[in-house]
């Protein structure tokens, strides 16, 4: 079983995890990403996270390649979601040219985007949830910010799972809920239409960490839409019940960036949203992911 969040700061070796205020969450000290980690290093943030889900190194001055090899200590990077046909330009950016990369950003260049996802506020969603194998892990960092807003919120969803009511915990037992994507920001996709161009996948409500053998609470507000076994009625009264479990305030912590903010979080274990900013400031973050498995209960 997981360790508790840390109540106080951990230490090794000049390395500091302090813990941040909310649900989750550790700012990472004394380890520089822009070299080669050494084993003690990466034993120090594996353990760091296993324990607060969400880890922040600030004051980073990390390159493209230099991202990419730290996440790749932690396993096989995955690739960025192609997304189908029609769906195909929500998703794609001119500068995304690196198939590891996804770049987070509302920038255009000659009125073409850059990247993808870029504005406004993000409903809580799972990185990957609508595909077999769910991302592990996710990596970002700040490039561009905006002057106020563009937050990301964390959730810490062994809490969430912990506090789902034993009633309906028992009426969840082994259900499974479909996860499905149609490349938007804030809105569900509709059922009622022929879903089988559009990415989806059902995954178990409740799984159990691979690393950790916590249980986690596997639902989000963006792409879990329905509940197996349920009517249609029934379904959106659970889901309602779980969106408000998985968001209850005690459980986030709020990230507010600055540049050269490193930002590394448990994809399994939490799930993550975005505030609203001003629209006609440029944000760009630099994504990279870790390959995941099919998760089980």
């Amino acid at each position: 079983m997981g360790q508790p969040v840390l109540s106080r700061p951990a230490t090794r070796a000049g390395m500091k995890a302090i813990p941040l205020k909310g649900g989750c969450g550790a700012m990472i000290e004394g380890v520089d990403l822009t070299r080669d980690i050494t084993q003690e290093e990466f034993d120090f943030v594996q353990q760091a996270w296993n324990e607060n889900l969400v880890l922040v190194f600030r004051g980073q001055n990390i390159d493209e390649d230099a991202q990419l090899r730290f996440a790749e200590r932690f396993g096989p990077l995955g690739d960025r979601k192609v997304a189908p046909g029609v769906l195909r330009e929500r998703a794609e950016g001119v500068k995304q040219v690196n198939p590891k990369i996804l770049l987070v950003s509302n920038i255009k260049e000659d009125g073409k985007p850059i990247g993808a996802f870029g504005d406004g506020e993000m409903w809580f969603h799972i990185d990957s949830g609508y595909s077999a194998k769910p991302y592990r892990y996710t990596f970002i960092y700040g490039v561009t910010l905006p002057s106020t807003g563009g937050n990301t919120l964390f959730s810490n969803m062994y809490k969430a799972a912990e506090a789902v009511p034993a009633k309906l915990r028992e009426r969840l037992k082994g259900r499974k809920a479909l996860h499905i994507h149609e490349y938007k920001r804030a809105e569900r996709v509709d059922l009622a239409g022929d879903i089988s161009g559009v990415p989806h996948f059902w995954h178990p409500v409740f799984i159990r960490h691979p690393l950790t053998g916590r249980e986690s609470l596997f639902v989000d507000r963006l792409m879990t839409q329905a509940i197996e076994g349920l009517e249609p009625a029934e379904s959106e009264d659970v889901l309602a019940q779980l969106y408000e479990i998985g968001e209850r305030k005690e459980f986030i912590y709020e990230h507010e960036w600055t540049l050269g903010d490193f930002v590394m979080w448990d994809n399994l274990a939490t799930i993550h949203a975005r505030t609203w900013f001003p629209p006609e400031e440029q944000r760009l973050l630099r994504r990279c992911t870790v390959e995941g498995v099919p998760v089980s209960g």
